[in-house]
Protein backbone atom coordinates (compact mmCIF):
# COMPACT_ATOMS: atom_id res chain seq x y z
CA UNK A 1 0.00 0.00 0.00
CA UNK A 2 1.36 3.22 -1.05
CA UNK A 3 1.58 5.78 1.94
CA UNK A 4 -0.36 8.78 1.38
CA UNK A 5 1.68 11.80 0.10
CA UNK A 6 2.49 15.08 2.35
CA UNK A 7 -0.38 17.97 3.04
CA UNK A 8 -0.31 20.92 -0.11
CA UNK A 9 1.11 18.24 -2.32
CA UNK A 10 1.03 18.00 -6.26
CA UNK A 11 0.68 14.36 -7.55
CA UNK A 12 1.95 13.86 -10.90
CA UNK A 13 1.17 10.40 -12.43
CA UNK A 14 2.81 11.63 -15.71
CA UNK A 15 5.87 9.26 -16.85
CA UNK A 16 9.28 11.73 -17.23
CA UNK A 17 8.04 14.41 -15.43
CA UNK A 18 11.09 16.46 -14.03
CA UNK A 19 11.48 17.58 -10.97
CA UNK A 20 14.23 19.83 -11.62
CA UNK A 21 13.30 21.51 -14.26
CA UNK A 22 12.97 25.33 -13.31
CA UNK A 23 9.08 25.59 -15.57
CA UNK A 24 7.75 21.89 -14.21
CA UNK A 25 8.42 20.61 -11.03
CA UNK A 26 11.04 24.32 -10.16
CA UNK A 27 7.78 25.92 -10.70
CA UNK A 28 5.84 23.68 -8.62
CA UNK A 29 8.06 24.13 -5.33
CA UNK A 30 8.91 28.03 -6.22
CA UNK A 31 5.30 28.35 -5.50
CA UNK A 32 4.97 26.50 -2.26
CA UNK A 33 4.01 22.84 -3.33
CA UNK A 34 5.66 19.85 -3.10
CA UNK A 35 5.84 17.41 -6.35
CA UNK A 36 5.31 13.94 -5.50
CA UNK A 37 5.88 11.60 -8.20
CA UNK A 38 4.35 8.93 -9.02
CA UNK A 39 4.51 7.71 -12.64
CA UNK A 40 1.91 5.33 -14.07
CA UNK A 41 3.62 3.09 -16.05
CA UNK A 42 1.32 0.04 -15.89
CA UNK A 43 -2.63 -0.50 -15.06
CA UNK A 44 -3.65 1.60 -12.55
CA UNK A 45 -7.24 0.70 -10.69
CA UNK A 46 -9.57 3.54 -9.32
CA UNK A 47 -8.74 2.72 -5.90
CA UNK A 48 -5.25 2.53 -6.60
CA UNK A 49 -5.67 6.05 -7.29
CA UNK A 50 -7.86 6.98 -4.42
CA UNK A 51 -4.76 5.80 -2.10
CA UNK A 52 -2.51 8.57 -3.89
CA UNK A 53 -4.87 11.78 -3.09
CA UNK A 54 -4.85 12.10 0.62
CA UNK A 55 -3.42 15.81 1.20
CA UNK A 56 -3.35 16.03 -2.93
CA UNK A 57 -4.59 19.65 -4.24
CA UNK A 58 -3.26 19.43 -7.49
CA UNK A 59 -3.05 16.62 -9.75
CA UNK A 60 -0.50 16.17 -13.27
CA UNK A 61 -1.74 13.09 -14.42
CA UNK A 62 -1.92 10.50 -17.74
CA UNK A 63 -4.72 8.39 -18.37
CA UNK A 64 -5.12 7.61 -14.01
CA UNK A 65 -9.00 7.20 -13.82
CA UNK A 66 -11.25 9.84 -11.74
CA UNK A 67 -14.24 8.27 -11.15
CA UNK A 68 -16.37 9.91 -8.71
CA UNK A 69 -15.98 7.73 -5.86
CA UNK A 70 -12.20 8.57 -6.35
CA UNK A 71 -13.10 12.23 -6.65
CA UNK A 72 -15.39 12.43 -3.26
CA UNK A 73 -11.89 10.32 -1.29
CA UNK A 74 -10.09 13.54 -2.00
CA UNK A 75 -11.47 16.78 -0.14
CA UNK A 76 -8.49 19.08 -0.91
CA UNK A 77 -8.50 18.37 -4.61
CA UNK A 78 -8.43 21.71 -6.73
CA UNK A 79 -7.26 20.68 -10.09
CA UNK A 80 -6.61 18.04 -12.38
CA UNK A 81 -4.23 18.65 -14.97
CA UNK A 82 -4.96 16.29 -18.01
CA UNK A 83 -1.47 15.90 -19.96
CA UNK A 84 -3.31 15.49 -23.59
CA UNK A 85 -6.82 15.93 -24.61
CA UNK A 86 -8.84 13.02 -23.47
CA UNK A 87 -11.08 13.10 -20.17
CA UNK A 88 -12.52 9.89 -20.83
CA UNK A 89 -10.92 8.91 -18.28
CA UNK A 90 -12.46 11.27 -15.12
CA UNK A 91 -16.17 11.67 -14.38
CA UNK A 92 -16.46 15.75 -15.40
CA UNK A 93 -19.96 16.38 -13.33
CA UNK A 94 -18.48 14.80 -10.32
CA UNK A 95 -15.52 16.93 -10.40
CA UNK A 96 -17.70 20.01 -11.35
CA UNK A 97 -20.46 19.28 -8.84
CA UNK A 98 -17.22 18.95 -6.13
CA UNK A 99 -15.39 22.09 -7.71
CA UNK A 100 -12.45 20.53 -8.95
CA UNK A 101 -11.25 22.08 -12.23
CA UNK A 102 -10.11 19.33 -15.16
CA UNK A 103 -7.97 20.77 -17.46
CA UNK A 104 -6.18 19.56 -20.72
CA UNK A 105 -3.60 20.36 -23.07
CA UNK A 106 -5.17 21.35 -26.55
CA UNK A 107 -3.08 22.60 -29.27
CA UNK A 108 0.04 20.50 -27.96
CA UNK A 109 0.16 17.74 -29.84
CA UNK A 110 -2.14 17.55 -32.62
CA UNK A 111 0.72 17.34 -35.77
CA UNK A 112 2.51 14.43 -34.08
CA UNK A 113 -1.11 12.44 -33.57
CA UNK A 114 -1.51 13.28 -37.61
CA UNK A 115 1.91 12.16 -38.05
CA UNK A 116 1.35 8.48 -36.35
CA UNK A 117 -1.97 7.90 -37.59
CA UNK A 118 -0.41 8.07 -41.24
CA UNK A 119 2.41 6.37 -40.35
CA UNK A 120 0.39 3.20 -38.66
CA UNK A 121 -2.15 3.73 -41.61
CA UNK A 122 1.02 2.88 -44.28
CA UNK A 123 2.48 0.40 -41.92
CA UNK A 124 -0.91 -1.73 -41.79
CA UNK A 125 -1.46 -0.89 -45.63
CA UNK A 126 2.10 -2.06 -46.84
CA UNK A 127 2.34 -4.57 -44.26
CA UNK A 128 5.45 -3.53 -42.84
CA UNK A 129 5.67 -5.34 -39.33
CA UNK A 130 4.92 -8.67 -41.01
CA UNK A 131 7.37 -8.06 -43.55
CA UNK A 132 10.03 -7.26 -40.79
CA UNK A 133 9.07 -10.02 -38.93
CA UNK A 134 9.38 -12.66 -42.12
CA UNK A 135 12.72 -11.19 -42.70
CA UNK A 136 13.86 -11.51 -39.04
CA UNK A 137 12.93 -14.68 -39.24
CA UNK A 138 15.08 -15.62 -42.20
CA UNK A 139 12.67 -16.00 -44.90
CA UNK A 140 12.59 -13.65 -47.88
CA UNK A 141 9.34 -13.49 -48.92
CA UNK A 142 9.07 -10.86 -51.79
CA UNK A 143 6.02 -12.23 -53.76
CA UNK A 144 3.40 -14.19 -51.54
CA UNK A 145 1.38 -14.02 -48.81
CA UNK A 146 2.92 -10.94 -47.35
CA UNK A 147 2.77 -8.88 -50.71
CA UNK A 148 1.83 -5.38 -49.28
CA UNK A 149 -1.26 -3.73 -50.41
CA UNK A 150 -2.02 -0.84 -52.93
CA UNK A 151 -2.48 2.71 -51.32
CA UNK A 152 -2.97 4.77 -54.39
CA UNK A 153 -6.49 4.99 -55.66
CA UNK A 154 -7.63 3.87 -52.49
CA UNK A 155 -10.32 5.59 -50.54
CA UNK A 156 -10.13 6.64 -46.82
CA UNK A 157 -12.80 7.68 -44.37
CA UNK A 158 -12.10 9.83 -41.39
CA UNK A 159 -14.68 9.18 -38.65
CA UNK A 160 -14.43 12.99 -36.68
CA UNK A 161 -12.19 15.79 -38.77
CA UNK A 162 -12.06 18.17 -35.31
CA UNK A 163 -8.33 19.09 -35.49
CA UNK A 164 -6.42 16.33 -35.67
CA UNK A 165 -8.58 14.62 -38.20
CA UNK A 166 -8.10 17.42 -40.48
CA UNK A 167 -4.20 17.70 -39.79
CA UNK A 168 -4.90 13.56 -40.95
CA UNK A 169 -6.64 15.01 -44.16
CA UNK A 170 -3.98 17.43 -44.86
CA UNK A 171 -1.16 14.90 -44.99
CA UNK A 172 -3.08 12.82 -47.34
CA UNK A 173 -3.49 15.17 -49.50
CA UNK A 174 -0.11 14.77 -50.54
CA UNK A 175 -1.16 10.57 -51.87
CA UNK A 176 -3.60 9.63 -54.95
CA UNK A 177 -6.64 8.56 -52.47
CA UNK A 178 -10.01 10.12 -51.92
CA UNK A 179 -10.85 11.14 -48.66
CA UNK A 180 -14.27 11.21 -47.26
CA UNK A 181 -15.35 12.30 -43.57
CA UNK A 182 -17.85 12.26 -41.01
CA UNK A 183 -18.50 15.16 -38.88
CA UNK A 184 -21.59 16.94 -37.92
CA UNK A 185 -19.83 20.06 -37.05
CA UNK A 186 -17.91 19.93 -40.58
CA UNK A 187 -19.57 21.12 -43.59
CA UNK A 188 -16.79 21.10 -45.80
CA UNK A 189 -12.87 20.59 -45.92
CA UNK A 190 -10.62 20.99 -49.00
CA UNK A 191 -10.93 17.94 -51.46
CA UNK A 192 -12.71 15.57 -49.01
CA UNK A 193 -15.90 14.28 -48.96
CA UNK A 194 -18.67 14.74 -46.14
CA UNK A 195 -20.59 11.95 -45.76
CA UNK A 196 -23.27 10.03 -43.22
CA UNK A 197 -20.97 7.60 -41.05
CA UNK A 198 -22.64 4.51 -42.23
CA UNK A 199 -22.03 5.26 -46.31
CA UNK A 200 -18.27 6.18 -44.86
CA UNK A 201 -17.89 2.55 -43.61
CA UNK A 202 -19.87 1.29 -46.29
CA UNK A 203 -17.13 2.87 -49.15
CA UNK A 204 -14.10 3.05 -47.57
CA UNK A 205 -10.84 0.94 -48.01
CA UNK A 206 -9.34 2.14 -44.58
CA UNK A 207 -11.04 3.69 -41.79
CA UNK A 208 -9.29 6.34 -39.18
CA UNK A 209 -11.21 7.47 -35.91
CA UNK A 210 -11.08 11.00 -34.72
CA UNK A 211 -13.29 11.55 -32.52
CA UNK A 212 -13.19 11.42 -28.19
CA UNK A 213 -14.54 8.97 -26.41
CA UNK A 214 -18.13 9.75 -24.46
CA UNK A 215 -20.85 8.35 -22.45
CA UNK A 216 -22.83 7.52 -25.99
CA UNK A 217 -20.51 6.28 -28.56
CA UNK A 218 -18.64 3.94 -26.73
CA UNK A 219 -18.17 0.89 -29.29
CA UNK A 220 -19.13 3.54 -32.12
CA UNK A 221 -17.41 0.73 -34.23
CA UNK A 222 -18.89 -2.37 -33.30
CA UNK A 223 -19.92 -6.01 -35.00
CA UNK A 224 -22.18 -4.59 -36.59
CA UNK A 225 -20.26 -1.40 -37.82
CA UNK A 226 -17.36 -4.11 -38.79
CA UNK A 227 -19.31 -6.14 -40.83
CA UNK A 228 -20.61 -3.55 -43.18
CA UNK A 229 -16.92 -2.71 -44.14
CA UNK A 230 -15.76 -3.30 -47.27
CA UNK A 231 -14.04 -7.23 -46.87
CA UNK A 232 -10.00 -6.73 -46.52
CA UNK A 233 -10.92 -2.85 -45.31
CA UNK A 234 -8.31 -1.95 -42.67
CA UNK A 235 -9.27 0.00 -39.72
CA UNK A 236 -6.65 2.72 -37.81
CA UNK A 237 -7.59 4.00 -34.21
CA UNK A 238 -5.11 6.83 -32.49
CA UNK A 239 -8.30 8.08 -30.32
CA UNK A 240 -9.59 5.95 -27.65
CA UNK A 241 -9.46 2.29 -27.62
CA UNK A 242 -13.07 2.42 -26.14
CA UNK A 243 -14.92 3.36 -29.81
CA UNK A 244 -14.37 0.24 -30.87
CA UNK A 245 -15.70 -3.26 -29.81
CA UNK A 246 -11.84 -5.20 -29.26
CA UNK A 247 -13.60 -8.51 -29.21
CA UNK A 248 -15.76 -8.23 -32.59
CA UNK A 249 -12.27 -6.72 -34.49
CA UNK A 250 -10.75 -9.56 -33.42
CA UNK A 251 -13.12 -11.64 -34.88
CA UNK A 252 -13.20 -9.53 -37.83
CA UNK A 253 -9.65 -10.08 -38.20
CA UNK A 254 -9.33 -13.68 -37.34
CA UNK A 255 -11.96 -14.60 -40.35
CA UNK A 256 -10.33 -12.22 -42.60
CA UNK A 257 -13.16 -9.58 -43.18
CA UNK A 258 -10.50 -6.82 -41.90
CA UNK A 259 -7.02 -7.17 -43.85
CA UNK A 260 -5.40 -5.45 -41.20
CA UNK A 261 -5.70 -2.85 -38.13
CA UNK A 262 -3.39 -0.46 -36.87
CA UNK A 263 -4.32 0.50 -33.45
CA UNK A 264 -2.50 2.76 -30.60
CA UNK A 265 -5.57 2.54 -28.23
CA UNK A 266 -6.47 0.29 -26.85
CA UNK A 267 -10.27 -0.72 -24.24
CA UNK A 268 -7.98 -1.57 -21.22
CA UNK A 269 -4.64 0.03 -21.17
CA UNK A 270 -2.22 -1.47 -21.04
CA UNK A 271 -4.24 -4.66 -22.86
CA UNK A 272 -4.94 -7.60 -19.79
CA UNK A 273 -4.32 -10.31 -22.78
CA UNK A 274 -2.50 -10.99 -26.01
CA UNK A 275 -5.42 -11.47 -28.34
CA UNK A 276 -4.54 -8.41 -30.90
CA UNK A 277 -0.85 -8.73 -30.37
CA UNK A 278 -1.10 -12.35 -31.44
CA UNK A 279 -2.02 -11.36 -35.01
CA UNK A 280 0.27 -10.63 -37.49
CA UNK A 281 -2.26 -8.45 -39.40
CA UNK A 282 -2.43 -5.89 -36.56
CA UNK A 283 0.00 -3.29 -35.98
CA UNK A 284 0.49 -1.90 -32.46
CA UNK A 285 1.84 0.78 -30.44
CA UNK A 286 1.53 2.09 -26.65
CA UNK A 287 -0.70 4.98 -26.56
CA UNK A 288 2.46 6.80 -28.05
CA UNK A 289 0.57 8.90 -31.26
CA UNK A 290 0.65 12.21 -29.40
CA UNK A 291 4.11 11.97 -28.03
CA UNK A 292 7.30 13.22 -29.10
CA UNK A 293 10.22 15.38 -27.25
CA UNK A 294 8.54 18.65 -28.29
CA UNK A 295 4.72 17.53 -27.22
CA UNK A 296 5.88 15.94 -23.98
CA UNK A 297 7.76 19.83 -23.41
CA UNK A 298 4.61 21.46 -23.97
CA UNK A 299 2.42 19.53 -22.51
CA UNK A 300 3.71 19.21 -19.67
CA UNK A 301 4.51 22.49 -19.33
CA UNK A 302 0.82 23.88 -20.01
CA UNK A 303 -0.32 21.20 -17.41
CA UNK A 304 1.95 22.66 -14.63
CA UNK A 305 0.88 26.54 -15.67
CA UNK A 306 -2.67 25.10 -15.31
CA UNK A 307 -2.55 23.54 -12.28
CA UNK A 308 -0.94 26.82 -10.55
CA UNK A 309 -3.39 28.75 -12.02
CA UNK A 310 -6.07 27.42 -10.37
CA UNK A 311 -4.68 27.34 -7.36
CA UNK A 312 -3.94 30.79 -7.17
CA UNK A 313 -7.37 31.50 -8.04
CA UNK A 314 -6.76 32.08 -11.71
CA UNK A 315 -8.59 31.01 -14.53
CA UNK A 316 -6.45 28.43 -16.84
CA UNK A 317 -6.44 27.29 -20.67
CA UNK A 318 -8.19 24.19 -21.45
CA UNK A 319 -10.65 24.48 -18.82
CA UNK A 320 -12.35 20.56 -19.80
CA UNK A 321 -15.51 21.36 -17.63
CA UNK A 322 -16.21 25.02 -17.64
CA UNK A 323 -19.94 24.76 -15.32
CA UNK A 324 -17.34 23.88 -12.44
CA UNK A 325 -16.81 27.94 -12.10
CA UNK A 326 -20.87 28.09 -11.61
CA UNK A 327 -20.46 25.33 -9.10
CA UNK A 328 -17.59 26.61 -6.59
CA UNK A 329 -17.15 30.05 -5.37
CA UNK A 330 -13.65 32.14 -5.99
CA UNK A 331 -10.63 30.77 -5.35
CA UNK A 332 -7.98 31.66 -2.42
CA UNK A 333 -4.56 32.63 -3.31
CA UNK A 334 -3.44 29.05 -2.92
CA UNK A 335 -6.21 26.63 -2.08
CA UNK A 336 -9.99 26.38 -3.65
CA UNK A 337 -13.39 27.28 -2.64
CA UNK A 338 -16.28 25.02 -2.69
CA UNK A 339 -19.84 26.02 -3.66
Amino acid sequence: MTDPVPQKSILITWPGYSIEDATLGGALTAAGYRPVLRPKTGFRAPADVARLLPGVVGAIVSTDPFPADVLRSAPDLCVIARVGVGTDSIDLAAASSRGVVVTTTPGANESVVADHTVALLLAAVRRVVENDASIRSGEWNRVGDLTPFDLSGRTIGLVGLGTIGGEVARRLAGFDVEVLFTDPAVATHGAATRVPIDELLRRSDIVSLHVPLTGTNRHLIGRPELASLRRGAILVNTSRGGLVDEDALVDALRSGHLAAAALDVFEVEPPRDRRLAALPNVVLSPHIAGLSPGSIQEMTRRATRSVLRVLAGDRPDGVANPDVYRAVRPLAAGGAGRG
